[in-house]
């Protein structure tokens, strides 16, 4: 077969391949049209939820024809080229619904003459007719499919991508000089090499699909075409294809390479379980909303919240405790009747995992408070408590029991500044931790002047 031959048979069978694609990528469209339009019982949406709902790795197989010069142009050393057969094998994991990273083996002849005329070798000075070269390439690409978002189609069924890469190449040249004598060289010259091409892909089937595809190959070499080449000549080949891929997985997953993410995003913001889902979250949020509004709820405006006062409804700008309810406050005759007989300056006992003061300390904090606006004093509030509970809690207990001593003395009249709060937990008790009697005591504040 000549060369004017096996290119019209080459070009033939690539038309062909196309028509075929072509034809079964319509179908599988107006099938999935169809499905579209008729029910929406039968296209149940599929959430997007990272890659692992999707089917990613894939191995191809192709064959095709090769040849010692690229459609882009450049100057080789032998003018006529000759079709040769090449074929490959690749191994691609698709990363996203546009790229994947693939692995590519290919092999091959390259051959081509000069239409009965000679090219000189750069090196030794000889003329030679005709050259052929066996070799062998892996290499890493990129893949990048241009097409993987459609408008038009729910499903994709073409896709056209674009690739580039490196890699190494192995190969053999052999020279043939105007006398039909053949020098092959003793072994497989190795180089690095740079793929770069583009291709459409047909979907024949969920798992199945045509590739039609051309690369130009750039080596960085001088003698792949048998003689050594100076510049504008260049190393340097090109392969056009067709193959089929077949991509790994179960068939409940469809491929990545495949989904139109345009369709996907329709699918989420139209899927009614995902939208009761928002609806029902919405919910939660609102009644979160109320509890925490009810927490803050004061109606009586005294500022203890509705969830703890104990006495709701007090009269606006009474002074209340801890927990809302009124402070009383004796008056000036009773005040002076009752620091006669008590001792200012004693401790303040507390109930069990309480605050709030007693009424009983009331006549004790008077007296206090009379003899701390009598003069310039400056009292230390030293909150206790007992040994129950974590140690982390007592701390913050036995501080909230110096403040409430403290506010009792400011809304007595005492300058605040005058009074120091300083909180130590379970610590220095003055009484046995183990008996009730022993607890009772250590709840307390004591005063430090």
């Amino acid at each position: 077969m000549n060369y004017s031959t096996l290119k019209k048979t080459v070009v033939f069978s690539f038309v062909s391949l196309m028509a075929v694609g072509f034809a079964s990528a319509q179908t599988d469209t107006a099938k999935s049209l169809k499905k579209v339009k008729t029910s929406d019982s039968t296209s149940t949406p599929k959430l997007f939820g990272g890659a692992g709902q999707y089917n990613t790795w894939s191995v191809g197989v192709n064959v095709g024809v090769t040849a010692p010069s690229v459609a882009t142009g450049g100057v080789t050393p032998f003018t006529h080229n000759k079709a040769e057969l090449g074929y490959g094998l690749s191994v691609r994991d698709q990363l996203s619904h546009a790229f994947g990273l693939q692995a590519d083996f290919h092999g091959g002849k390259l051959a081509g003459n000069d239409n009965g005329g000679t090219s000189t070798d750069s090196g030794n000075g000889l003329p030679y007719s005709s050259f052929s070269t066996n070799f062998y390439s892996g290499s890493l690409t990129g893949v990048v499919d241009v097409g993987s978002v459609s408008f038009l189609h729910r499903k994709n069924s073409v896709n056209f991508y674009v690739l580039g890469g490196a890699g190494l190449m192995w190969y053999k040249p052999t020279a043939v000089d105007p006398s039909g004598n053949s020098f092959p060289y003793s072994h497989y010259a190795k180089e690095l090499f740079i793929p770069v091409g583009a291709g459409v892909k047909f979907k024949l089937t969920e798992q199945l699909s045509l590739n039609l595809g051309y690369t130009e190959n750039f080596m960085d070499g001088f003698n792949l075409e048998a003689i050594h080449t100076k510049y504008p000549a260049e190393n340097k080949y090109s392969y056009g294809y067709a193959g089929l891929e077949y991509t790994f997985g179960p068939k409940s997953k469809p491929s990545l390479e495949w989904v139109n993410p345009i369709a996907q995003m329709y699918d989420e913001l139209y899927d009614a379980a995902l939208r009761q889902e928002v609806e029902a979250l919405k919910g939660r949020v609102a009644n979160v909303e109320t509890a925490v509004s009810d927490l803050k709820k004061d109606s009586d405006g005294d500022g203890v919240s509705d969830q703890f006062d104990k006495c709701p409804n007090t009269p606006a700008g009474t002074v209340v405790d801890g927990s809302g309810c009124p402070i009383v406050f004796p008056k000036p005759d009773t005040i002076k009747a009752a620091t006669a007989a008590v001792a200012p300056y004693s401790n303040i006992q507390f109930e069990f995992d309480s605050s709030v003061l007693k009424t009983s300390s009331y006549p004790v904090l008077d007296a206090t408070s009379a003899d701390l606006r009598s003069n310039s004093s400056v009292v230390t509030l030293a909150g206790y408590a007992s040994s129950e509970g974590t140690a982390s809690h007592n701390l913050r207990l036995s501080k909230d029991r110096a403040n409430s001593v403290k506010t009792y003395l400011v809304n007595s009249g005492v300058d605040a500044k005058r009074v120091k709060v300083k909180g130590y937990g379970e610590t220095h008790p003055i009484a046995d931790n183990s008996t009730e009697d022993g607890r009772i005591l250590n709840r307390r504040v004591e005063f430090h002047k």
